[in-house]
C-alpha cells in the first residue's frame, strides 16, 4: 500500500525527525539542479527519458536534450573515499540518481507497458525500489520512500 507524502511526513518512520525550513526571507540563493548522466549511448536514454518517462525538454540542437524533472532532494550519504567524476578538467562529486515514485508497483506496471523491464523489488529501511535498465546499459535507481522527504518544501 502506498503512503501519502503527508502520511510520510507525518509518520512514525523516525522519532528523531526535524524538519528545518527557512523563513521566507532567508530562502535559499538556489533555484534549481542541473544533473548530469554519464551514457554509452545518449541518443538512446534521451529517447528514453523523453518517451518512456514523458519529461519535457529543451533541445538545444543535435538531440542535445535539458528534461525538466520534478521537484527534487538532496541527501548527503558517508562514504569511505570521494566518489568523484571528471568534468570540465575537475573532480567533481558524482551522484546516484533514484526517481521517486508514490506506488512503486503501479508505476512499474505503467512502466512494462512501455516494455521497460525493472529488476525485482527490494525492500530497505528507506523505502522499497528496484532499478530501471537504460537502454545504453546504465542503471537508474526507482523508489517509493517510506520516509518523510523534503520534495514539498518550499
Amino acid at each position: 500500500m502506498a503512503l501519502t507524502r503527508k502520511e510520510r511526513i507525518e509518520g512514525n518512520w523516525a522519532t528523531n525527525v526535524k524538519v528545518h525550513q527557512l523563513e521566507r526571507s532567508e530562502q535559499t540563493m538556489i533555484r534549481g539542479a542541473h544533473f548530469l548522466i554519464y551514457s554509452r549511448d545518449p541518443d538512446a536514454d534521451r529517447a528514453f527519458f523523453r518517451d518512456v518517462l514523458n519529461l519535457n525538454s529543451v533541445d538545444l540542437g543535435h538531440n542535445w536534450m535539458i528534461f525538466a524533472m520534478p521537484p527534487t532532494e538532496l541527501a548527503v550519504h558517508p562514504a569511505d573515499s570521494n566518489f568523484v567524476q571528471k568534468h570540465a578538467e575537475h573532480e567533481l562529486l558524482g551522484c546516484v540518481l533514484y526517481l521517486m515514485c508514490d506506488d512503486l508497483a503501479q508505476t512499474m506496471e505503467r512502466l512494462a507497458a512501455k516494455n521497460v523491464t525493472c529488476a525485482p523489488v527490494e525492500k530497505a529501511r528507506w523505502g522499497a525500489f528496484t532499478l530501471i535498465r537504460l537502454p545504453s546499459g546504465g542503471a537508474i535507481g526507482l523508489y517509493q520512500p517510506t520516509h518523510p522527504t523534503a520534495i514539498d518544501l518550499k
